[in-house]
């Protein structure tokens, strides 16, 4: 059996993701991952020695003189041959504990979420939500304790973070979403009246996904996203004794259900 391969420590996630050759917008596309865009970051950029490299990743020195000349290779095909360069993936955790490391968490770390800085949006710019556990899109909105947001523009990530959802929930997270002026959301599984509440706030909705989040924005903003436009949560979770109306968010909840003729006993994903 191969061994793990260990989780390298990132400091900071890219702030530019992407770089497409000026004139050349079908270019053959060279991905970077996160572990090897931050050896060359700390090694050519910080002017770090290999073994200083490897005391801040927490991996070997051979392990960073690995990573770090396929990296090298990788940033000279981009510009030799006009190749686009995505930097995305890898098997990483950053420093502040949230982790991602093909999509669990790494041994002795746990997501945390950054501190909330929204909303603060450019005009220019559009901010898309996921349903986010440990890097993978969540598959039920209703119960989903983490978003991540990213706010996007002229084809690449300007920033991105995690929040804690604080417990909301079903009807909630809609009003939730809006006041932090989100314009898309990315999800798994989610119910009728979700989806009433969400268009009633503008938010455009892309369900039925699934696999990394990171992934799934980057397949939206290429026009390539996975998706299913008549998804339906057919996840239950609270019982029979689910009323319309009992979310406690102060606002009117929209049961999608009840317009079909039937009650909404029982249907958790909202």
């Amino acid at each position: 059996m191969a061994r793990p391969q260990r989780c390298r420590r990132i400091c900071r996630e890219p702030e530019y993701p992407r770089f497409t050759p000026d004139g050349v917008p079908c270019a053959n596309t060279v991905v970077l991952s996160v572990d090897e865009f931050e050896a060359l970051r700390l090694v050519d950029y910080e002017k770090m020695t290999h073994g200083q490299c490897a005391a801040q990743m927490d991996i070997s020195r051979t392990t960073v003189t690995e990573i770090y000349e396929s990296a090298r290779h990788k940033v000279a095909d981009s510009l030799v041959n006009g190749k686009r360069l995505i930097i995305a993936g890898g098997t990483y955790r950053l420093c502040d504990g949230s982790a991602s490391c093909g999509g669990s968490v790494c041994p002795k770390d746990r997501p945390r979420p950054s501190q909330e800085t929204l909303p603060k949006k450019e005009g220019t710019q559009m901010r898309i939500a996921v349903t986010y556990e440990n890097g993978q899109v969540f598959q039920h909105f209703g119960h989903t304790q983490q978003f991540k947001f990213y706010d996007v523009g002229l084809g690449q990530i300007f920033h991105s973070q995690v929040v804690d959802t604080a417990g909301s929930g079903h009807g909630a997270l809609a009003g939730f979403l809006r006041t932090r002026q989100v314009d898309v959301l990315i999800c798994g599984g989610i119910g009728p009246g979700a989806q009433n509440a969400l268009a009633q706030a503008g938010i455009k909705l892309y369900g039925g996904v699934s696999g990394q989040a990171d992934e799934a924005v980057e397949a939206l903003m290429n026009d390539r996203l996975d998706y299913d436009p008549a998804i339906q949560c057919s996840h239950h979770g609270h019982g029979g004794d689910h009323a319309c109306g009992s979310h406690g968010d102060g606002e009117a909840h929209v049961c999608g259900a009840e317009e079909g003729g039937h009650s909404c006993g029982g249907h958790s994903c909202h």
